[in-house]
């Protein structure tokens, strides 16, 4: 049995925001090891840098920008949650976060390709 509150698109909200979280962090190391490869072996980052031309990898882009648009706006959703009063338009500001995040994230992929 599904509890009340988790049929509620704001929980929803909530879990999208929570999963972007854990994949940026996910992200996070490997963006660190390829700045350290920018610091240290120059021709192995050159090598890198040839492998995101590959159309799988600018999807993957896609899909990282729109985890990081997802959290930036969930995260002033939620901050306004706290510092404004509620109101019963909290649906339509998580869908227009979403919205938001989708046309960043698409606007970043039309360019890079």
């Amino acid at each position: 049995m599904i509890r009340p509150h988790r049929s509620h698109s704001l929980w929803y909200a909530f879990l999208l925001h929570r999963l972007s979280g854990i994949g940026l962090a996910l992200f996070l190391p490997i963006h660190f090891y390829m700045l350290a490869l920018a610091l240290t072996d120059p021709a192995q980052l050159d090598g890198f840098l040839a492998f995101t031309d590959l159309l799988i990898v600018k999807c993957a882009e896609f899909g990282l920008v729109f985890l990081l648009a997802v959290h930036m706006f969930g995260g002033l959703r939620l901050m306004a949650l706290e510092f404004l009063p509620w109101s019963p338009r909290q649906k339509t500001y998580a869908a227009t976060a979403v919205a938001l995040a989708f046309f960043i994230s698409t606007s970043f992929f039309l360019q890079a390709m």
